[in-house]
């Protein structure tokens, strides 16, 4: 079986490395910096998973994420939303744009495999 692609989107280059040595054995990992970039990689790649950091320059992760779950092209890819701001506005802001799920940072290896699991299982 081919191996399940995985888009992370965050500006950071340090949580772009981290999830990808995370998930790397056992997905195809792909990253973008900014929302814009994950719209686009979205469209030509069409990732099984996006993570999408929401705090982002240019396009931020929520307008991205609605963006996506818009596009007929894109909808059906589940978006699962990373913040470093554990709060409920956020839960909530996240639902209202598609959001699939959601994880705090700093997350831990097992709370990421465990979402990226349980939301590709679903299957968005």
């Amino acid at each position: 079986m081919d191996k399940q692609k995985i888009l992370i989107a965050d500006d950071e280059a340090n949580i772009r490395l981290l999830v990808s040595s995370m998930l790397g054995k056992d997905y195809i990992v792909l990253g973008a910096s900014d929302g814009k970039e994950a719209v686009d990689i979205a469209r030509t790649q069409k990732p099984d998973l996006v993570l999408m950091d929401i705090m982002m320059p240019n396009v931020d992760g929520y307008t991205a994420c609605y963006t996506i779950k818009q596009d007929p092209v894109t909808k059906a890819i589940p978006v699962v939303m990373l913040t470093a701001i554990g709060h409920e506005l956020n839960v909530k802001l996240s639902q209202e744009m598609g959001a699939d799920g959601y994880i705090t940072k700093p997350f831990s290896i097992d709370e990421l495999l465990h979402e990226v699991k349980r939301v590709l299982e679903q299957g968005g």
